[in-house]
């Protein structure tokens, strides 16, 4: 890849990255009331995004070969109670990530 082409490629990097933040920022001003569709997707998105994530880790879930599904139960079953205890997303995902790690590395 030569100079100019990886420079431009950085460019528009980083005016993707800078038109995704402020978009909404000039659409949305402070006076105006968000929309209603928008604050709809604001409620909704969040749940929906962790709903995909979850099945997206456990689609390559296999019960009657390998580790059965163990350690992803395991992992899943930390994040869960810690979210629940703690409510704190970083905590709770980092720890299942350990926790899973940890299982697969050494245990299975």
């Amino acid at each position: 890849m030569s100079l100019s082409f990886q420079i431009i490629t950085i460019a528009m990097v980083v005016l993707g990255t800078v038109l995704t933040r402020f978009i909404p920022f000039l659409l949305f001003s402070t006076g105006k009331t968000t929309p209603p569709y928008v604050q709809y997707l604001g409620s909704v998105l969040p749940l929906a995004v962790i709903g995909l994530l979850v099945i997206y880790c456990l689609k390559d879930v296999t019960l009657f070969t390998g580790s059965h599904g163990i350690p992803e139960l395991f992992a899943v079953a930390i994040v869960t109670g810690l979210h629940l205890w703690k409510r704190n997303m970083l905590l709770s995902i980092a720890a299942g990530t350990i926790v899973y790690m940890l299982l697969v590395q050494f245990i299975f």
